[in-house]
């Protein structure tokens, strides 16, 4: 009976750890997208990976809070123009730091990301929905 008890607790602690370290899903959360570049020369190499990336990629930095510390690394985020409609996917490769000028509602996405919906770089800033994909 306590060996019974003991595995279900231990079952127990590996399902909350689990879900501790998984993102909470974000689901059309409205934000700011601004232009970042993620080359060489173009700043520090990303956060979730230590490396410089192709500005022809869909990529994206996500401020401090979306971020998680890294939780959502790699993952594929969906972006969606509020002027047009049109939605990209994009890939979270960075932190646009909040505790160091980057506000805490801003995509900070590639060229290619603005290319593909649509959007002049000399903006500088569009409102966007965002979500987990």
């Amino acid at each position: 009976m306590a060996h019974a008890k003991l595995a279900a607790l231990a079952v127990l602690v590996v399902i909350l750890l689990h879900a501790s370290t998984r993102a909470m899903a974000i689901e059309q959360m409205p934000a700011t997208m601004t232009l970042n570049g993620f080359g060489p020369g173009e700043g520090e190499p990303a956060e979730c990976d230590g490396k410089f990336h192709n500005n022809k990629e869909m990529l994206a930095a996500l401020s401090t809070v979306w971020y998680e510390g890294g939780i959502r690394c790699q993952r594929m985020i969906s972006i969606r123009n509020d002027q047009n409609g049109r939605t990209v996917r994009a890939r979270v490769v960075d932190e646009c730091d909040s505790r160091h000028a980057c506000k805490d509602n801003i995509v900070d996405t590639s060229v290619a990301v603005w290319n593909a919906l649509g959007l002049d770089t000399n903006i500088g800033e569009v409102p966007v929905t965002w979500s987990d994909s």
